[in-house]
């Protein structure tokens, strides 16, 4: 046992040793601890084992280390179990308060770190704040009640900020932390009593006013550094931007509060820069342009302030600007979001800005175009600099060729006006597409699509503009139909989204959004969406500007016997205008409609494409058929001014022709494979309403030209009743339940129509007609039940 403690003491020798040395040995220290516990626990059991000695550095290469072993082991108790074992008590017991102080630094690790924070941060800042304000508000009530004279109030002010400045400075060794509080607080006092003494007691001139805030700054700035906290420094910058505001004898110069905000920019800067405090920077960029702002708004005359406000407003912009490019390039700091928000904040205030400076001075509103496309320029210069010299990410490459574009962009309507702004864009979004597209490089892409929506907006305003002003045309002004600028721009621009479209249909390019992003399905909606609607309307447009151009030439000027002149227009223009334009759009969605089949194949395009179909031919029935009954009105009672040709009627089939063949389409998408019930009930009801609509439109037509009276009476409700019949009878012979209840409902319309209408004014004959008509289907209709009840089924199926 006695060999077992001569080791259990060299090894405490060797423990006192690792003490004394450097925190990185702190794995030994473990690593012996636990083998001194394993020795001490075989001497309780009396069982000696001899144990070789090893040299140090063996043993605490060789040993195991566990960290916690402190945790588990209460080191005094299991010493003190056996006293006699330890030879030198005094060695013990430094070896005992060793364990201890070693273990309750552990535990302090595992303390809530929330706890820690608040001691450790908020207490001593919550303190000092407490400490200002307790100095105001003594100094407030010296003041109130003239305890003290002025210049005492100052120098104790003073004595106060100093003593606790010196007081901060003597703790910085051991408490940097909180020296560093007490620092900012001793800088904040002497500041402000500073101020005091200058503005409230004019105890000390401005210029030397101004020379010590300037050294309290320049003191600031250096103890930030010596401190390494950036809340020091964000104090100096607070009080170097309040002196010319603390210190202004409203003198109106606004040439030196530039000039030192200037000075400061580049000084805070450079410092933000050396010890790579971001947060210096946003402080700075966002005090100068809120300043520059608020002199703008408020003090800024164009006559006096011109030259200096455009000066100041590209030096602060170039500060920023190369802080911000010295950012990315030296520290290789990675490219985020953020970056590309506080860059677009400073060009774009720095344009808007310049924008507004220039608009406001006579010669400068001159210069917009130009001054927009220096803006590009700059951003230009930057991305050659990048891409011949190979500097940073490339990102930082695409983002500032990106700033050139939406400059050149923004150039654009600035300089030029009308179709070519909308050409430009188009463009110029569609090269952005494809280089982001086909190169990979997101950020152009992105850009591409506020691009593309800007475009649109200029060409919708391009068609109000160009296609509405009819008014006080006449024969020598007109447009040419088709042939003009502005139906060449709308296929210009048509052709540019039906490139992109087709870019983005290629599967071997990925796009700048995930495949499953909400923005990836919004544009993919977008786009087309765009596309399709600039290429209906630019026919569209085109059908309206002809017949607008007709009716607003036919204006022809009648004198009445009392001398008034009365002006008459050809009113049957507009009703074909109306046709034409239904015409156009059933062709328009039965070649969409192909297209999509045929091409495209996309199961959502083909679903909206038949919804605009089925639109369409809804509208014809109700607008289209009624135009060209007006048309027919105007035939058979022509006007003595205007000549009315059989056109007049035979419009009507040509129509008919269109109908058919939109028909046609919804029935060729209802036999696709995958299509499900819904859309084929949907479709027969189409059908059928169509077929009677049309049918009825004839009657009256044809009734109308034989000039017969019971038109809306007696042919409709015959017409009517056969046309249920019939539809009944071809529902039992499908078998399609909602064939027979759709004639069923529709037999009794035609019973509602013949008793509150019809009956009212039809003749003894008429009425005998009718009714036996109508009464011989009815029976009809019931012997087909009766004889197919077993044949006739719900069509679940079908």
């Amino acid at each position: 046992m006695a060999s077992n403690h001569e080791l259990i003491d060299k090894l405490i020798e060797k423990l006192e040793l690792l003490f004394k040395q450097q925190a990185k040995f702190s794995a030994e220290i473990n690593s012996l601890k636990e083998e001194l516990y394993r020795l001490q626990s075989d001497v309780s059991q009396a069982k000696p084992e001899a144990i070789k000695e090893e040299p140090l550095e063996e043993f605490t290469k060789n040993e195991a280390v566990n960290p916690n072993v402190e945790n588990t082991i209460d080191i005094e108790e299991r010493i003190q179990q056996e006293p006699e074992s330890i030879s030198d008590v005094q060695k013990r017991n430094k070896f005992i308060e060793e364990l201890k102080s070693n273990s309750e630094t552990k535990t302090a690790k595992s303390k809530s770190s929330l706890e820690k924070f608040i001691g450790e941060n908020i207490l001593n800042k919550i303190g000092i704040i407490i400490t200002i304000i307790g100095v105001a508000i003594g100094t407030k009530y010296s003041i109130e009640n003239d305890l003290i004279s002025p210049l005492t109030r100052i120098i104790l002010g003073y004595l106060t900020a100093i003593g606790l400045l010196g007081f901060g400075i003597k703790l910085k060794e051991k408490y940097e932390s909180y020296s560093a509080v007490l620092v900012s607080g001793a800088i904040v006092i002497l500041y402000f009593i500073t101020f005091f003494a200058h503005s409230f007691y004019g105890l000390i001139p401005q210029s030397v006013t101004f020379a010590l805030m300037v050294v309290f700054t320049a003191f600031t700035v250096v103890a930030a550094i010596s401190y390494n906290r950036q809340v020091i420094a964000h104090i100096g910058l607070v009080g170097a931007y309040a002196v010319p505001f603390l210190l202004s004898n409203d003198t109106g110069r606004a040439d030196i509060l530039f000039g030192y905000m200037a000075i400061i920019n580049i000084g805070i800067l450079i410092i933000s820069f050396k010890k790579y405090w971001k947060s210096l920077y946003y402080s700075a960029f966002i005090f100068t342009w809120l300043i520059f702002m608020s002199w703008y708004f408020f003090d800024y005359k164009p006559e006096e302030h011109f030259g200096l406000a455009l000066s100041f407003l590209t030096l602060f912009f170039l500060i920023f600007y190369i802080t911000f490019i010295a950012y990315k390039l030296l520290k290789k700091e990675a490219f985020n979001s953020g970056d590309v928000v506080v860059l677009l904040l400073n060009s774009f205030v720095f344009y808007g800005l310049g924008y507004a400076v220039l608009n406001d001075y006579e010669t400068g509103s001159q210069l917009l175009g130009l001054f927009t496309l220096g803006n590009a320029v700059i951003h230009f210069i930057v991305s050659v600099l990048f891409y011949k010299m190979k500097l940073g990410d490339k990102k930082l490459f695409y983002l500032a060729s990106a700033m050139v574009l939406v400059f050149i962009t923004i150039t654009i309507p600035v300089q030029l006006n009308g179709n070519w702004v909308t050409l430009l864009w188009v463009g110029e979004g569609a090269l952005l597409f494809w280089l982001g597209r086909t190169k990979g490089i997101s950020v152009y892409e992105k850009l591409s699509y506020p691009l593309m929506l800007l475009a649109f907006l200029s060409m919708y305003q391009d068609w109000s503009y160009a296609y509405s002003s009819y008014y006080g045309l006449n024969t020598e002004n007109t447009i040419t139909s088709i042939f003009n600028i502005h139906f060449l721009t709308s296929l210009l621009f048509v052709a540019a989204f039906g490139f992109i479209v087709w870019l983005s249909r290629k599967k071997n390019y990925v796009s700048a959004f995930k495949p499953d992003s909400n923005w990836n399905k919004l544009w993919s909606f977008i786009i087309p969406s765009i596309l399709i609607f600039s290429a209906y309307y630019a026919f569209r447009l085109e059908i309206e500007l002809y017949w607008d151009q007709l009716f607003y030439t036919s204006k022809i000027e009648i004198t009445s016997e009392d001398n008034y002149n009365n002006a008459i227009r050809n009113y049957d223009l507009r009703d074909f205008k109306t046709i034409w334009i239904l015409i156009y759009s059933l062709l328009f969605m039965a070649a969409l409609a192909y297209v999509s089949f045929k091409f495209i194949k996309n199961k959502t395009l083909e679903v909206i494409t038949i919804g605009l179909t089925v639109a369409t031919i809804v509208m014809f029935l109700a607008q289209g058929l009624y135009a060209i009954s007006e048309l027919r009105e105007s035939y058979l009672n022509p006007s003595e001014y205007f000549d009315q040709t059989s056109f007049y009627l035979w419009i009507r089939y040509i129509s008919f022709i269109f109908l058919a063949l939109a028909l046609f389409t919804c029935y060729k998408f209802i036999k696709r494979e995958g299509i499900t019930r819904g859309f084929k009930i949907t479709y027969d009801i189409l059908l059928h309403l169509s077929i009677i609509w049309v049918l009825s439109s004839e009657l009256i037509h044809w009734m109308d030209l034989f000039d017969s009276a019971q038109s809306y009476k007696l042919g409709l409700s015959i017409l009517w009743g056969v046309y249920a019949f019939l539809l009944i009878a071809f529902g039992i012979w499908r078998d399609k339940a909602y064939l027979r209840i759709g004639g069923m409902i529709f037999f009794g319309i035609t019973l509602i129509k013949l008793f509150f209408y019809d009956i009212v004014h039809l003749n003894t004959i008429s009425k005998t007609i009718v009714f036996v008509s109508l009464g011989v289907l009815l029976l009809i209709i019931s012997f087909l039940y009766n004889k197919y009840k077993n044949q006739i089924t719900d069509d679940v199926n079908d």
